[in-house]
């Protein structure tokens, strides 16, 4: 059967180093770091004492304060995000049909302050089980798009996918395969995570997952580099407008891009550690590669997973020159994790959009504070060093990674109106 083109006409973020898309945008280009130390809880008794959070955030300047009292964090961003854009794309919400309008997101964790709040402050009673009737709609993790489609009276697919931090990325393939088979016109998609919590920072703490350069939290997260000792755990949310070309067309959509194809695999090897020879990021790219029609020497660009973990940025770049050969020294290849930190959930989304504007720019942000060459790892590739490079880029991929052995990788490429 002959499948729907789908292109990318909206996008929105708010992340720890741009509370909007052309700030989000700018940061990068600029090799801007996002992380510092932690504003939201008493960091004493903490390993890790630092993390990218949303600078100058408050939830006061986009919600009521009923509102407020009714999302947490996770959906506030989600929200934000989405609203941008729907903005973005000039979607007419008059005159879309709503039926055919839909809303796939991901989160890996949902609404994690939530839940330790109110687990807390049962501890703290007299035993009565006294919960916030609000507890339940705030914390589970479908709960995002939920409010996205009730605000804008979306009444397509609504849901959410949740595959740890590959979630946002299942997502945006979710999203592609609705519209490629004809089921939607239009769907918002994305992922959203706010767990720099206490429960977030300790849990990670005790994998040993997290950087603990409490002295030089502005360079923790080093992709790639030797010293590298654990990701750094951020927070926010990237949205991404998806329809069918004739439905943008007709509307006369301005367009970013085209997505043209996705992969998912399962490492099936360990419940947190990738597999040392990347099996399972072999099978995904090359799966996304297939489903995308096109070759390794036709991709220009890929932002890693590259979390700035000993095993994990190794295992990925061995992925890579196996799938990509010789080619794989002519990708320009970067970790924008070096700058965000790791959004769990949201990481796709957010590492989709900046993919999606190298492509439009022919920009590739910075993988920034490497200093040490890591002699397990190929000094022939182009990892983008801290500074960002300019080049063509047609196409590009997104390759995002999660606990449980998920992996995702997304395509996208310019547009041109030719079939």
């Amino acid at each position: 059967m002959d499948l729907n083109r789908v292109v990318i006409t909206g996008l929105g973020a708010i992340t720890p180093i741009g509370n909007n898309l052309p700030d989000y945008w700018e940061a990068q280009k600029s090799g801007k770091s996002g992380s510092g130390p932690i504003t939201y809880f008493d960091t004493e008794k903490f390993k890790t004492k630092f993390a990218c959070e949303i600078k100058n955030y408050k939830a006061a300047d986009y919600f009521d304060r009923k509102t407020v009292r009714k999302l947490d964090k996770f959906t506030q961003y989600a929200l934000i995000a989405s609203d941008e854009a729907i903005a973005d794309a000039g979607l007419d919400l008059d005159v879309v049909d709503k039926y055919r309008t839909g809303v796939i997101w991901g989160a890996g964790i949902g609404g994690l302050e939530t839940f330790q709040n109110e687990v807390i402050n049962y501890a703290k009673g007299d035993g009565t089980p006294r919960f916030n009737p609000f507890f339940i709609p705030k914390m589970i993790a479908d709960i995002a798009p939920g409010n996205i489609s009730i605000k804008h009276g979306f009444m397509g697919p609504n849901y959410t996918t949740v595959s740890a931090c590959a979630s946002s990325a299942n997502a945006i393939f979710d999203a592609l395969n609705y519209i490629r088979l004809g089921y939607t016109d239009v769907v918002v998609t994305g992922g959203s995570e706010a767990a720099i919590t206490e429960a977030g920072m300790g849990g990670f703490n005790s994998m040993h997952a997290l950087s603990t350069r409490n002295d030089t939290p502005a360079t923790a997260s080093r992709p790639f580099d030797a010293t590298r000792d654990g990701f750094v755990l951020g927070e926010g949310a990237g949205s991404l407008i998806l329809e069918s070309l004739d439905h943008a067309k007709k509307r006369g959509a301005k367009i970013y891009g085209e997505i043209i194809g996705g992969g998912l695999s399962s490492d099936a090897y360990h419940m947190t550690a990738p597999h040392p020879e990347g099996k399972g990021v072999i099978a995904v790219m090359k799966s996304c590669l297939q489903n995308a029609g096109i070759k390794p020497e036709d991709v220009d660009h890929i932002n890693t997973h590259g979390t700035s973990t000993p095993l994990g940025d190794v295992a990925e770049l061995i992925a890579i020159k196996d799938v990509f050969g010789k080619s794989a020294y002519d990708i320009n290849i970067n970790s924008t994790k070096s700058m965000t930190g790791h959004l769990l959930g949201a990481a796709g989304a957010i590492e989709a959009i900046s993919a999606i504007l190298s492509i439009k720019h022919n920009i590739i942000p910075p993988t920034i504070n490497h200093s040490v060459q890591d002699d397990k790892i190929d000094d022939q590739f182009n990892l983008t060093l801290n500074q960002a490079q300019q080049r063509n880029v047609d196409i590009a991929l997104s390759n995002t990674f999660g606990f449980g052995g998920h992996n995702a990788c997304i395509a996208f490429k310019s547009f041109t109106d030719q079939t």
